[in-house]
Formats: structure tokens, sequence, C-alpha cells
């Protein structure tokens, strides 16, 4: 049974009484959220004026690097574990769109006029595993960067590093397989002691991890000479912001991941379940309800969300406007680095993107425009990310699926 209560006060929604055997609903409803249109998405996704084209050179080729590690070790892993096609392509499918949807949703972060979203390294990498966790960021990133003009295209490289990196492979590999396989709560038995692990893991994944990106975006800017943004002052806004913005991650991660643990354990990386715990629901369910949440979170959802600027965005520019701090007081007109690679990679997005903005071209002030966006491009990921899996060869072998 479903015990959610939500209320209320003022501007803001308080989910209640969660049940976190169904606590998937917990990201539907976001445990705080203004109840008025976002206007601009922008989110850590790092802007090309933020970046000297060399920065950004380097980024790509760290994060071109990490990718081609990613390939190579997703092959080896085929053989490690025994997922068939039919269970690995719709899961990472479905994965792969609520973490489209859920960066969607940005939640204010109370008493700042800040809000924040869901990166989702950790979220992919506890289900697909950091590999194809992170491949799947990838395409989840360059679709907002290419069809939505969110983020600059000369800086995806960076934003690949700074949103993926940290979450998928510092997350997985450093905070959550450890925990996972550790011994705590042990005397509460094994459902409450997984359960205790899952909510730990996810949180301290999501704190550290986030606070690692945010000083990747600081150091960024530092190496890209962008004087009107001093290293100390830049950091000390960053840094508590991403905080509160961690915490309310790893609270949503944990609320997905102990549904999935709920409804089909053998879904989740690093929990053996060893034949005795059994999932609530059949994979094929489990995959739908997913689905359905995808589509509440990208097709209504999406509406609700903060009108208040991101971390990285109210660091640069504050919010004045709502009686909040200025910050880093930058024009938003006129800053940062001028370049003509970074011309040169506007005009490809001016071309490429269909829904710029998360909003219709020609009608930028209709709100049907947002919710239009979370279902093409939820549906676009999927795509994106089963298309990726075939065209690379992975998960070819198939072997008796999950029933």
């Amino acid at each position: 049974m479903i015990s959610l209560k939500i209320r209320w006060s003022g501007s803001l929604l308080f989910c209640e009484n969660i049940n976190p055997g169904i606590g998937l609903w917990g990201l539907a409803a976001l445990c705080i959220l203004r109840k008025t249109r976002k206007e601009e998405e922008q989110g850590m996704h790092m802007a090309d004026a933020l970046l000297a084209p060399t920065v950004a050179a380097t980024m790509y080729v760290a994060s071109g690097v990490a990718a081609g590690t990613s390939i190579v070790n997703l092959r080896k892993e085929e053989a490690k574990y025994s997922e068939p096609l039919k269970v690995k392509l719709p899961a990472m499918a479905v994965m792969s769109a609520l973490v489209f949807a859920g960066q969607m949703i940005n939640y204010t972060i109370p008493g700042t006029g800040s809000s924040g979203h869901l990166c989702g390294g950790m979220l992919l990498s506890s289900i697909l595993g950091p590999f194809a966790g992170f491949l799947s960021m990838i395409v989840i990133l360059t679709i907002q960067c290419l069809f939505f003009a969110d983020g600059g295209l000369m800086a995806l490289g960076a934003n690949v590093w700074n949103m993926a990196f940290y979450g998928c492979f510092i997350g997985y590999f450093l905070i959550y397989r450890p925990i996972m396989h550790g011994k705590l709560f042990a005397s509460k038995g094994t459902k409450a002691a997984i359960r205790m692990k899952i909510i730990v893991a996810s949180v301290l994944g999501c704190v550290v991890t986030l606070q690692l990106g945010a000083f990747s975006v600081v150091l960024e800017t530092s190496l890209s000479g962008i004087t009107d943004l001093p290293f100390g002052a830049f950091v000390a806004l960053m840094q508590p912001i991403h905080l509160a913005i961690g915490l309310v991650e790893g609270v949503v991660t944990a609320a997905v991941l102990i549904f999935v643990y709920e409804a089909r354990p053998e879904l989740l990386r690093e929990v053996d379940t060893a034949g005795k715990i059994k999932g609530k629901y059949s994979f094929t369910g489990t995959i739908v309800i997913l689905a359905i949440v995808v589509a509440v979170i990208g097709g209504g959802v999406s509406f609700l969300a903060s009108s208040n600027p991101e971390g990285l965005e109210w660091s640069l520019f504050g919010n004045a406007d709502a009686g909040y701090s200025q910050n880093m007081g930058l024009n938003e007109e006129d800053y940062g680095v001028k370049s003509s690679a970074a011309q040169k990679a506007e005009k490809i997005q001016e071309k490429t993107a269909i829904l710029p903005d998360y909003a219709f071209s020609s009608d930028q002030e209709n709100p049907a425009g947002t919710s239009v966006s979370g279902l093409v491009g939820s549906a676009i990921v999927a795509a994106f990310a089963i298309l990726t899996c075939l065209v690379g060869g992975f998960f070819r072998k198939k072997k008796k699926s999950i029933v």
C-alpha cells in the first residue's frame, strides 16, 4: 500500500509518510517543489562562455578516454552479468529516460533563491553498472545539448566529466559498492540492512560526487582565465549550494533504488539476493511502472518545476529580482570567454535544437512546450540508449531471461 501524505505550505509542496517500499513516487512528487513553471533549464550544465577552447578540448579528451574505457569494460562485463538483450535494453532505456525527465525538475532550495535538479550518475550506475551508466549519461547530456540547447556544445566534454564521471565511477566504486558489500546494519536483518545501506550509499554518494563536480566547474573556469570569477569567491558559492542539492538528490536516488529493490531486487548492482528475496513485481511490470513515472514527470510534473536559477546559474548571476543576493553578479548578456570556437558551436546548436530551452521556438511562453519537451526528450533518450547498445554490439548474447 502506498502511504503518501502531501501538503501545501505557501508555495512549497511537502511529501510526508512515504512508504520506502514505494518510495519511487517521491520522485514524481519530489519533496519540495515550487508551484510555478520553470523558465530556463541550466543545471550544472556549463555554457561555452565559461571555458577557454583549450580547457574545453582537454575535457573532451578526458571524457573521451573515460568513454572508451567504459566501452572496453562493458564488453568484458558481459561475461560477468547474465542479463540478456530483452532485459538489459529496456532497463537502460527506461532508466536513461527517467534521469532525463528527472533533470527537468528543478526543486527549490529554501531560503536561498536557488534550485537544483538530479545529475543521475549514481542512480544509473547502481542499476546499469558504472560503464553502461556513464555511456547512458553521455547520451542524455548530448541530446540535451543538441536538441534542447541545454549546455554548450564546446562545453559538452566538461559537462560529461562534471555530471557523469564522478557519479558513475567515484560514487560507484568508492562509495556505493563498498557500502553495499559492507557489514553495516547487519543486526537489522537482510532486507532492512540492504534498505539502510541503499539510503546511506545514495545520500553520501550524491553529496560527495556533486561536490566534486561543482569544484571541477570552478577549477575549469579558473583555468580558462575568467577573471570575473575569483577562485575563492566562486568556491564559497558553489560548494555549499551543491551540498544542499546533493542531499536532495541523494534522498530521491534512495527512493528510486529502494523501489527497484522491492520490485525487482536482482536489477540492483552489488545486491546479492541469492534467490532468497523475491520481488513484488515481474520484470515487465517494474519497467512499465518506471515508464509511467517517466511520462508523469516529463509530461506533467516538469510543468511545475521551480523557476529559481539552479546552483551554477545562481552562483554566477544570483537572484536579485526575487530579493536574494546577486552573488558573483555577472552580466547574463556579456560574460566569460569569447572565442570563434564557441561561436561556431553556438551556430551548430541553433540548427540542431528542436525545442531550445525546453520550449517551442515560435512561442517561448507557451507552457505546453515544457511538457512536450519532457515527453519528446525522454523518448529520444530511450531510443538513443538502445541504439547505442545495438550499434556498439553490446549485450548480443541471448540467455535465459528474467521472468
